[in-house]
């Protein structure tokens, strides 16, 4: 209705237009117009078109009216009938819900304890599933997993009632994992390698606790159903006992096995190597591994050292000639040098070559000796700079994630091993190398007096 009036005022403004142009144009012409009763005709000839335009608009507006009419009727109609579906359905849902509780009822005490055994059964695929789902049994053995979830989920969703196949099946798949759980098997199969590469692969199956094939440890990653050599191996001790599982004919072998299903194995290889660990110590590590090799080698070369000299200096003790190619033998040639000087003369001269002999002696001793004190000192300078750096990060980070400051705290505690195993071998060969130098020097000392003493007694005789 509304419509319609919109376009009536629209027709009656046209009318109102042309009505004004018409005139615009009368006056016009009227000014052309020679008498008044050309005047009068035009305005006579205007009006009569004007009016058969009003009646061709009357016309066109009721016959738009009358299809309003029309369409309003088929409209009402179409919706007394689809309000005549909705009783009808309406009502039979309300007679359907009654018939649905009828047969549930029915349904629930012909099931009895039948109920209660799906419901068992249904859980029992539950907690199967997710423990196929891990175990290594399944690089092998397919689609177990993926059957109890499917049984799970449609007697959990849609009330489904498990056939006599599925129910033994159920049973069939948890006493083959059972079986399995006793046997190393081997069996081909597609493993992915360190370095990404596919490779067809015999892998051996240790019941369903581990993977192994080449000397190394697989794992069995269920989300993508893959094998994969695990990209850090265990240590060697580990890997030898697969070789002597992948060489044994049958014999019963030494074997790391892991009863955690991967939980300790995981712990394992995550545990940092021996140069991991050097590395998380810094450059302040570094040094000190540096200092005591420098000190390793000077008391090696200080230890062949004095062995030497120590052993010509016991050979010369047993001869009678004095030779220069050991300390005995130099400080010995002193008294054959100056065979008449007196007593004090000859005291003197043998002091003065066993002074000689005390730096050769004692050579790198000394820088042993400093190494074995710096050592420490330098690990506890590297322990000063870790804890600087974690103080650092709970200050940026605060103490939320302990691994923000595992760095600080590795840094702090492995310069001071490092510290102590550098300082604790140098000590100990500081004192041992110091030791056998003095034992040399106090044979010469010795020997020195028994010269001295002979020189004494021969001037007393004389005298």
């Amino acid at each position: 209705m509304k419509t319609r009036m919109m376009k009536l005022i629209k027709a009656t403004s046209i009318i109102c237009l042309a009505t004004v142009f018409s005139l615009s144009v009368n006056a016009q012409d009227a000014d052309k117009a020679i008498d008044l009763d050309a005047l009068l005709k035009q305005l006579e000839e205007g009006r009569f078109a004007q009016n058969e335009q009003n009646k061709q608009r009357e016309a066109e507006f009721a016959a738009m009216r009358a299809d309003q009419d029309r369409i309003l009727r088929e409209t009402t109609s179409r919706r007394d009938s689809l309000l005549r579906t909705s009783e009808r359905l309406e009502t039979q849902f309300e007679e359907n819900e009654f018939k649905l509780a009828d047969l549930n009822g029915a349904l629930d005490t012909r099931l009895g304890s039948l109920k209660e055994l799906f419901g068992v059964l249904q859980q029992v695929a539950g907690d199967t599933k997710n423990k196929f789902y891990n175990s290594v049994v399944s690089a092998e053995i397919g689609g177990r997993a993926e059957f109890l979830d499917e049984l799970a989920q449609s007697m959990g969703s849609s009330s489904k009632l498990a056939s006599i196949e599925e129910i033994e099946r159920v049973w069939f798949e948890i006493q083959r994992e059972m079986t399995e759980s006793g046997k190393v098997k081997a069996f081909t199969t597609e493993v992915v390698e360190a370095g990404g590469a596919k490779v067809d692969k015999e892998v051996t199956r240790i019941g369903p606790f581990a993977l192994v094939a080449d000397g190394k440890y697989l794992e069995y990653d269920s989300v993508t159903n893959t094998v994969a050599e695990l990209i850090r191996q265990p240590q060697a001790r580990f890997l030898s006992s697969i070789d002597a599982l992948e060489s044994s004919s049958g014999d019963l072998v030494a074997f790391g096995l892991d009863p955690t299903g991967g939980s300790i194995l995981g712990l394992l290889v995550q545990a940092p190597s021996l140069r991991e660990r050097v590395e998380m110590g810094g450059i302040v590590g570094y040094i000190i591994l540096i200092v005591g090799a420098i000190g390793m080698v000077l008391a090696l070369i200080r230890l062949v050292g004095l062995t030497m000299t120590q052993m010509a200096v016991s050979k010369q003790l047993k001869s009678d000639e004095f030779k220069d190619d050991n300390p005995l033998g130099r400080v010995m040639q002193v008294r054959d040098k100056y065979p008449h000087a007196d007593t004090e003369s000859l005291e003197l001269h043998l002091t003065e070559a066993i002074l000689g002999e005390v730096p050769r002696l004692g050579r790198f001793l000394t820088i042993i000796k400093i190494i074995s004190v710096v050592a420490p000192l330098m690990g506890l300078l590297g322990t000063v700079t870790g804890m600087i750096i974690t103080f650092q990060m709970i200050t940026l980070f605060g103490t939320g994630d302990p691994k923000l400051m595992a760095g600080g705290i590795s840094t702090a505690l492995v310069t001071t091993v490092l510290g102590l195993v550098v300082a604790i071998p140098t000590t100990l060969l500081y004192a041992f190398l110091n030791t056998r130098s003095k034992n040399i020097v106090y044979i010469l000392q010795e020997q020195a007096a028994g010269v001295i003493a002979e020189r004494a007694e021969k001037h007393n005789a004389k005298a």
